[in-house]
């Protein structure tokens, strides 16, 4: 079996010097040149499976050599070496099309590590080569030209390892892109560690990212690996990150860009090699302009941005979404499929979708518990009153007033309360269910006629609401 074939492009010696002797400990066949004019003609004479290029060089720069490639080498992944902190450099390498970058001093562990990478990839461009579509995909449902279009991207940033920023609104499904982006590229055997930076209390934020040294605080009594320790060779995937507070934003920008993290308590740097990817449903432009996040690091996390469209904007795709779900409930419950009649499947197709798919999810799940049978009509759906006025449902604090016009036809108007009004009618629905269960003597069959609901409709809501 012949060995692969790496170029490297550099106009310092000991860097190709350097270079050439760990390549070639990793039983590989290197080619060093120094300059522009000397690459293009060995590019041209050669089939390589794996690019290094320096940023400057004597007669041009490491950009032209990214473009060159990517133009006429699709299939070689190319890696730029930037000179120490050179954040922008990296950046505009990664947006030009190449796959990772390394900077001066190089790690050797982490250039092995990339090389690894790098190669595995080269090998699956070539074994795709001529195939339809990316295998994995098609759990993004739908046949819409928006969806097309999310899945081409998706293959597209599958083969590189810069940064992605995932924008779109709650339930669109950010989460399941990331993990098609984890999936189809060279660290599928990675770890995929998905993180809600909203629910990690702040003052446990850099121990939980970074991890910490036994006895570096109170409490600390073992030591512990981090998320970034966890991702190890794969994918670290920040959802919601809008809601990291500032201090750790610096802490995060750093740890990105050295590829390296130290945990509490710690003396030395870990070297890390793992791919960002991050999502908010929040506007991370403006969040900037207001100065409540760091422009640096969104710079850094958003070097490419895919958008998941809402509902709304591929309502044609909710037939196939509706079988989808019903049939994944159906395996679930260990019954058989609902069947949505046609009044049903108008209704959801009229319907806005505030809440995306996962309200579409929440909606069936409803339905099927709610229907007689396995057949599911418009009534059984309960959705929202279209033209329901704001008025008719008050928004309790904290809830945005596009959600309380959304929420329902009219109702009767309750007290405030600290919480939500979902949470302020759970716990009035409740408490009417567990005064009827005490009621019947805990029979459920006498329950559900009490309630004047299903048996299937009682144990969907006892699940729901927690009440054994």
């Amino acid at each position: 079996m012949s060995k692969q074939t790496v170029l490297v492009i550099d106009d310092e010696r000991d860097i190709r010097e350097l270079l050439t002797i760990t390549l070639g400990r990793m039983e590989l066949d290197v080619d060093a040149v120094g300059s522009v004019n000397e690459a293009r003609s060995a590019l041209a004479n050669r089939r390589y499976d794996l690019c290094f290029t320096d940023m400057r060089l004597p007669d041009g720069s490491g950009q032209e050599i990214i473009e060159l490639i990517a133009a006429n080498h699709p299939d070689m992944p190319v890696a730029m070496i930037t000179a120490y902190g050179n954040v922008d450099a990296a950046v505009n390498a990664l947006k030009a099309g190449a796959f990772d970058f390394v900077s001066k001093p190089v790690d050797i562990h982490l250039l092995r590590r990339l090389v690894r990478t790098a190669l595995k990839l080269s090998e699956e461009r070539k074994a795709e080569a001529g195939s339809k579509g990316a295998p994995g995909a098609d759990r993004l449902i739908g046949d819409s030209p928006a969806m097309a279009e999310v899945r081409s991207k998706i293959a597209k940033l599958a083969r590189n390892q810069a940064p992605v920023y995932i924008g779109g609104e709650s339930g669109v499904g950010k989460e399941l892109v990331a993990r098609l982006i984890h999936e189809l590229g060279p660290r599928a055997p990675g770890a995929f560690v998905p993180v809600n930076c909203g629910a990690i209390p702040s003052e446990l934020m850099e121990s939980e990212f970074f991890g910490h040294r036994k006895g570096s605080f109170t409490g600390a009594h073992v030591d512990k690996e981090g998320l970034f320790q966890a991702a190890q060779g794969g994918t670290l995937f920040l959802d919601e990150v809008a809601e990291l507070p500032l201090h750790m934003q610096v802490k995060l920008l750093r740890a990105i860009q050295e590829k390296a993290v130290r945990p509490i308590g710690g003396r030395d740097e870990i070297p890390v090699d793992v791919r960002i990817l991050s999502a908010t449903h929040k506007n991370l432009a403006a969040l900037v302009e207001e100065g409540l996040f760091r422009q640096d690091l969104f710079y850094r996390i958003n070097v490419i941005e895919l958008r998941v469209p809402p509902l709304r904007e591929r309502r044609g795709d909710v037939p196939a979404l509706a079988e989808f779900i019903l049939r994944q409930l159906a395996t679930e419950s260990g019954g058989a499929p609902g069947r949505l009649r046609a009044d049903a499947l108008a209704a959801l197709e009229a319907y806005q979708f505030p809440g995306n798919v996962r309200e579409l999810e929440n909606i069936l799940e409803r339905a099927m518990a709610m229907c007689e049978g396995d057949t599911i009509e418009a009534d059984d759906l309960m959705l929202p009153q279209r033209n329901a006025s704001a008025a008719s449902v008050p928004a309790a604090p904290g809830m945005p007033d596009a959600v309380a016009a959304s929420a329902g036809a009219p109702a009767p108007r309750v007290a405030a309360t600290d919480g939500s009004l979902e949470d302020y009618i759970s716990n009035i629905e409740r408490d009417t269910i567990i005064k009827a269960l005490e009621e019947s003597r805990y029979n459920k069959t006498a329950t559900a006629k009490k309630l004047g609901i299903t048996f299937r409709a009682l144990r969907y809501k006892l699940k729901k609401l927690g009440i054994d």
